[in-house]
């Protein structure tokens, strides 16, 4: 993919995370006159290595930055014509241990985020500019759904902290569309894996520990359902809804691929790399496990995008860049992410 974007200078919010990251790497590749501005916090998940690929490309700039901070924000969303926001707590079990940091970034700092654009693009608007600024979602803010698939006017049912907040900062953005005329898109994505996820999601997780034949933590019997997006296909995703989208417009961002329990994703991890099952072990339920989500993407396939991985090259290509780059995940899983960890499964693990 190389063509010339409508956008000169993007700034890329949350972007030395994971989907943000391959964002970014990804747009300087599909737009060649283009410039980027990375902001992020640098929280415990907010990583540099993951930008190192486009470290030394001249139109990449990084900036670290609270979306929160108006002051530290506002200049930087002047200077560009569009933003797209990754930055968001998003763990679920982090947030039922500690609520206020996800409403602090996800309602909050949205909020400041969205007033930055408001006030530096009012007059460029005014003059018929084109700007934009896409606030990317989850498809968790659904809820949990028994049966078929949820469209974009969904009711919106969190029953978590986290997707709570990212539901707050969703309807917030929209309100700036309705009330304000600021050009806002939002996506919500399908649970994402690939390389630089942070090894304490799920996929990750259980590559890493069994690449150290440590125990696969499997909340409950193992029959949440998941739907599996290679981070790639989503950050095509969203560059599409930036700049063919409709403002105003929410577009839902998930794979046709069959659905999968988390037995069976623990597992098909396990055979691919050749580890024994036992290594599965049953851990008590997390609290509001919301059990299946689906997506219904017909909306934004319209506008002409396509995965281009299956489940299977999806898992198999996640693997195998776990296993090539050992280093990069080690170095995380001996810092605080131990105490983290004990702290999570612990107890549990060793009970079984």
């Amino acid at each position: 993919m190389d063509r010339r974007s409508e956008f000169t200078h993007v700034v890329v919010a949350g972007a030395a995370g994971f989907i943000g990251s391959a964002f970014a790497r990804n747009f300087l590749a599909w737009h060649p006159a283009s410039r980027l501005t990375v902001v992020d916090k640098l929280t415990y998940a907010g990583n540099l290595e993951n930008l190192a690929p486009i470290q030394h490309d001249p139109r990449y700039r990084f900036v670290q930055a609270d979306i929160g901070d108006f002051d530290a924000i506002a200049p930087l969303v002047a200077e560009a014509d569009a933003v797209v926001n990754f930055a968001a707590e998003s763990h679920v079990d982090r947030s039922i241990l500690d609520p206020d940091v996800f409403v602090h970034t996800n309602v909050l700092g949205v909020n400041t985020l969205l007033r930055a654009a408001k006030e530096a693009w009012s007059e460029a608007l005014a003059r018929g500019e084109m700007r934009r600024l896409v606030q990317v979602s989850t498809d968790e803010v659904y809820g949990h759904v028994g049966e078929g698939a949820s469209t974009e006017d969904a009711p919106l049912q969190p029953r978590n902290p986290y997707s709570a907040s990212k539901a707050g900062g969703d309807l917030l953005a929209l309100s700036y569309c309705a009330n304000y005329g600021l050009p806002v898109l939002v996506t919500r994505g399908a649970n994402t894996i690939g390389p630089y996820q942070y090894p304490e999601k799920a996929t990750p997780l259980f590559i890493t520990n069994a690449l150290e034949d440590q125990p696969l933590p499997v909340y409950g019997e193992g029959q949440a359902v998941r739907h599996y997006l290679y981070v790639d296909d989503h950050a095509a995703a969203i560059d599409l809804v930036l700049h063919r989208g409709e403002p105003g417009q929410v577009y839902n961002v998930g794979p046709t691929a069959a659905e999968a329990n988390t037995v069976e994703l623990a597992t098909r991890i396990l055979d691919l790399l050749g580890k024994p099952h036992l290594l599965i072990r049953l851990v008590p339920d997390r609290p509001g496990h919301d059990y299946r989500y689906n997506l219904d993407s017909s909306k934004i396939r319209r506008l002409g995008w396509q995965p281009q991985y299956e489940f299977d090259r999806t898992l198999e290509a996640t693997v195998a860049w776990y296993m090539e780059y050992p280093d990069w995940w080690r170095k995380i899983k001996s810092g605080d992410y131990r105490a983290y960890y004990e702290r999570q499964y612990g107890k549990a693990l060793s009970s079984t």
